[in-house]
């Protein structure tokens, strides 16, 4: 008997899931319903401090002591380690290093995002911490140079600030260069387990406001489908063409980003409140993903919103344009003041 949607989702279908968070608590009831990964980045290492501080005040007391010369960036830092690490070895027991079950991933800096050698130097670190690791890199021209080169190292890699199919092509392109790399000098590529996420809820976010900003007249529930379009046109181009990496579903705001991905080859990283939400719904479990979202939606999507046209044609935005483009930033600047607000909690275990 199955305890829960998801639970019957990751039990009978080829459909896995993460939790969208480093919380020991969340991670042991998303465990419990079928979970085999799990997640952090600025934002998710702050909500876990802002909700849970009294069971980490001890851990950062002590990197402030035995750190008396380290800075608040350092000290944040660490604690971000610290959280992985705990999140990996939790996950140990279930690591399968060839289908990549049992990975937490541990984000690069934000503020690197425009420099490869710093991204790559911070992945590689990262890569040391614990052996199912995997490192977040994000999907900008930069990011890309980064993916191509960290894969070659032999670490799994998980693309992240990606909303379209041009980024999520731009992603399994590289990994699939930096495969060849290794296995034209007879390296073992069994263990790598890349991933690409495409933060369907952001790409709806984004198409929204800007279809309000420039007064379109849409069916507002079309635009509820944007990022589910994005997702299952890059699936379709990803089975197509063979690639080892994997989407991961990101972002919920509906059903949709759940009930109609469900069945595919593919990754979700579900925040905890929307496992709860998922597995209280009436979703039923059934191959959703190999039935298209309706054309009438996605060709009125394409004719009137340009926004959405980069995002969802495969040679909509090219790998400059990545930097720029609407989702990018916004997602970006959210991860700059997630980290911010992290410091501002470390800080006042430095000077009160």
């Amino acid at each position: 008997m199955f305890k829960s949607v998801l639970h019957e989702m990751a039990s009978t279908t080829p459909t896995q899931y993460w939790l969208d968070s480093c919380s020991q608590k969340e991670l042991a009831y998303a465990l419990e319903n079928g979970a085999v990964g799990a997640t952090t980045n600025p934002l998710i290492v702050t909500a876990v401090l802002e909700s849970e501080l009294p069971a980490y005040e001890a851990i950062i007391k002590g990197f402030v002591k035995d750190m008396p010369e380290a800075t608040e960036d350092e000290i944040a830092w660490k604690t971000i380690e610290y959280m992985a690490i705990q999140g990996a070895k939790t996950l140990e027991p279930i690591f399968d290093p060839v289908k990549g079950f049992g990975r937490i991933s541990i984000q690069t800096n934000t503020k690197y995002h425009r420099n490869p050698k710093l991204l790559i130097e911070q992945a590689t670190y990262f890569g040391t911490l614990a052996p199912n690791i995997q490192v977040k890199l994000p999907v900008t021209s930069a990011g890309i140079e980064a993916i191509e080169e960290v894969t070659y190292r032999g670490i799994s890699v998980n693309a992240t600030v990606s909303f379209t199919v041009p980024q999520a092509l731009a992603v399994a392109e590289a990994i699939e260069s930096g495969l060849k790399r290794r296995a034209a000098e007879g390296l073992d590529n069994t263990r790598i387990n890349p991933v690409c996420t495409i933060m369907g809820g952001r790409t709806d976010d984004y198409i929204k406001d800007v279809a309000a900003k420039k007064n379109i007249c849409i069916d507002p529930g079309y635009l509820e489908y944007c990022g589910v379009a994005v997702i299952k046109n890059a699936y379709r181009i990803y089975q197509e063409k063979g690639y080892k990496t994997k989407l991961l579903g990101a972002a919920y705001r509906n059903r949709h980003h759940l009930a109609d991905l469900i069945g595919g080859d593919m990754l979700h990283t579900i925040p905890y409140k929307y496992q709860l939400y998922y597995n209280a719904s009436d979703i039923k479990v059934k191959n959703s993903m190999d039935t298209p979202v309706d054309p009438v939606i996605v060709n009125t999507l394409l004719d009137k919103i340009d926004e959405f046209k980069k995002a969802y044609n495969p040679d909509g935005l090219s790998v400059k344009e990545f930097d720029n483009y609407g989702a990018t930033l916004a997602t970006l600047r959210g991860f700059y003041a997630g980290y911010d607000k992290l410091v501002t909690i470390i800080r006042r275990f430095i000077v009160g």
